[in-house]
């Protein structure tokens, strides 16, 4: 498999994956412009403005966009981060181009019909409104808010309703002339991919694009906060989310993060799995994860229980944090590594994947790591380094908590923190 890599004169960045085999192929454009670039008075923009791009352009309605992909029986969608967006398609070998053009049509001529937009406010209004009846996901939108507080990084993708309501045709314009110039797009395609077939029809629909200057005060850097944020509801369980200071993404101790977080709650092996639900049965779902930004990380524990049992889980979770600082054991590291390259390598099995991958290293590294690369630094973290951070988690990480649920009984998280630090 061969990665190659070309920029245009205007700084629109190309990389293609060739995968031996295929017929199929994932091709897409990833926008460095996500949640965190936003205003506050712009919350939740990026994400309307995703939703936006399917709705018409200049040469194709919303249905002709849908049927010129389906029509091939190819596949299309988009998605909004805090970092980036994405616009995305996956075909067969010989669609690649049509691919291409229908994702470029959506970027470069979209009408932003004001009906269209009325409508899919709407939608976006019930896909809030939807989010906020599933406490499982919800609860994670207040954990990065307590954890990033009054700042762009640690408000919500979907944005309030009351935001929403108000975005015009202008403010739309408005962010793409800000965040959508050539030099802040990644076209990234793997598979069945013909590379200067590619840069060639780049060239064409993007070569002619001016570079534009992003302003300095569109990414704030991040803080981390810390705090609780606790609603009590009605529910049949209580939702616990803990999140924990970690590395960035450009830190090596990323590495040892997400492999502290494997082994802590990464699967049915993992100690809070076995001990808050196997050995006690205390709850059905726990895991524990490790994400990442430029400049900050969260290691976030989440569980839901009963009312009557949160207290436990709770005090258990703390008391399993600090005892991995003590007697975390080189088996349970290396079934942690094992289960990170496993699930690196059984991922670029897919296109999608593959594509998708390509175009969030570029944008961090501004390069492609290998994939022998990316192992060496898992293979080099030893017991000696989790059992490290273990101690760096439990005795000096900011914290934040989020309780959603009937949550009366909930440890507080300064209680959280005393028994951590006990």
């Amino acid at each position: 498999m061969t990665i190659q890599l070309h920029t245009l004169s205007n700084g629109f960045r190309i990389v293609t994956e060739d995968m031996p085999g295929l017929k199929s192929a994932s091709i897409g454009i990833w926008v460095q412009a996500g949640g965190r670039h936003e205003r506050v008075e712009q919350n939740g923009i990026a994400h309307f403005l995703e939703h936006m791009a399917f709705k018409g352009t200049k040469t194709r309605s919303a249905l002709q966009i849908a049927e010129s992909i389906e029509d091939v029986g190819g596949y299309i969608n988009a998605y909004t981060s805090r970092e980036m967006t994405a616009y995305y398609a996956r075909v067969l070998e010989d669609d690649t181009t049509l691919g291409l053009d229908v994702i470029s049509d959506i970027l470069l001529n979209p009408v932003f019909d004001p009906a269209e937009i009325e409508v899919e406010r709407g939608v976006i209004l019930q896909e809030i409104g939807q989010a906020l009846d599933t406490p499982d996901d919800i609860i994670f939108d207040w954990l990065q808010e307590v954890a990033y507080p009054d700042q762009a990084l640690g408000r919500t993708i979907l944005g309030p309703s009351e935001r929403v309501s108000s975005f015009s045709r202008d403010d739309l314009q408005r962010f793409v002339g800000e965040h959508y110039g050539p030099n802040q797009m990644i076209l990234s395609a793997a598979g069945a991919i013909d590379h200067d077939a590619v840069i060639a029809q780049a060239e064409a629909l993007f070569g002619h694009l001016p570079a534009v200057a992003r302003a300095p005060d569109l990414m704030q850097p991040a803080a981390f906060g810390g705090g609780e944020r606790r609603e009590n509801k009605d529910l049949e369980q209580v939702h616990f989310a803990l999140a924990l200071e970690g590395p960035t993404y450009l830190d090596p101790a990323i590495y040892t993060a997400q492999i502290y977080a494997n082994a802590m709650g990464g699967g049915m092996s993992s100690r809070l799995f076995q001990e808050i639900r196997e050995n006690r049965g205390l709850c059905y779902t726990i895991f524990a994860q490790a994400g990442a930004y430029e400049d900050t990380g969260l290691t976030t524990i989440y569980a839901g229980t009963s009312a009557e049992q949160i207290g436990e889980l709770a005090n258990i979770t703390i008391d399993e944090m600090k005892r991995a600082a003590d007697d975390m054991s080189a088996a349970e590291v290396a079934r942690a590594r094992a289960q990170m390259k496993a699930g690196l390598l059984m991922g670029l099995e897919s296109p999608s994947n593959r594509a998708e991958r390509l175009a969030r290293l570029l944008s961090i590294w501004g390069r492609i790591p290998s994939i022998d690369e990316t192992i060496e630094h898992i293979d080099d973290v030893t017991t000696g380094d989790v059992k490290d951070l273990a101690g760096q988690m439990a005795g000096q990480a900011g914290t934040a908590l989020a309780l959603y649920g009937p949550a009366e009984a909930a440890p507080t998280l300064d209680a959280l923190r005393a028994r951590l630090a006990a």
